[in-house]
């Protein structure tokens, strides 16, 4: 008896010593959503440049900081409501390459020390749009400038069929 209990506690104790190895992850494609959607939402987005930034700012009328203005534009354009942090924004829908970048989709930066901590629309040809900081208003910015390109930290497709509608 002795022996078996043993015998027992050595192979438990040897399958805690022992590796697994990780699960394979294959990256999933980006989820479909209507690409002249996405298009209206980029251009709705440039529509609303020279909206002076305004510090927790989520309306045209008092000013955007860069997640609320996000938020208002995915409202306002496709009924959808974003999380309202640009934190929060960064775990929606599914991770993108720089090469997969499409309009309205969601560029990510760290402005302040922390991952994520501002957010912005792609628009095209490099470029995207966002609120960026006090006393600045919407702009619309390459992602190849220094700042930006050194600060990047990812992009994501928000899926459509992943968020709650509002209308």
């Amino acid at each position: 008896m002795k022996y078996f209990i043993t015998l027992l506690c050595l192979t438990l104790l040897s399958a805690c010593g022992t590796t697994r190895q990780a699960p394979s992850v294959r990256p999933l494609p980006a989820p479909r959503y209507d690409e002249a959607q996405m298009n209206n939402l980029a251009i709705y987005a440039i529509s609303l440049y020279d909206t002076p930034y305004q510090y927790g700012g989520k309306s045209r009328i008092n000013g955007f900081d860069c997640s609320g203005f996000v938020q208002y534009v995915f409202q306002n354009t496709l009924g959808l409501q974003l999380p309202r942090t640009s934190s929060e924004m960064s775990r929606m829908g599914a991770p993108l390459g720089a090469a997969q970048l499409q309009p309205g989709d969601l560029v990510f930066f760290d402005t302040m020390h922390r991952p994520y901590s501002h957010v912005g629309i792609f628009v095209g040809e490099n470029r995207f749009v966002h609120s960026p900081s006090s006393g600045k208003a919407i702009m619309m910015t390459r992602l190849t400038d220094k700042y930006w390109r050194t600060r990047y930290n990812g992009a994501r497709r928000i899926a459509l069929n992943q968020l709650i509608v509002n209308n």
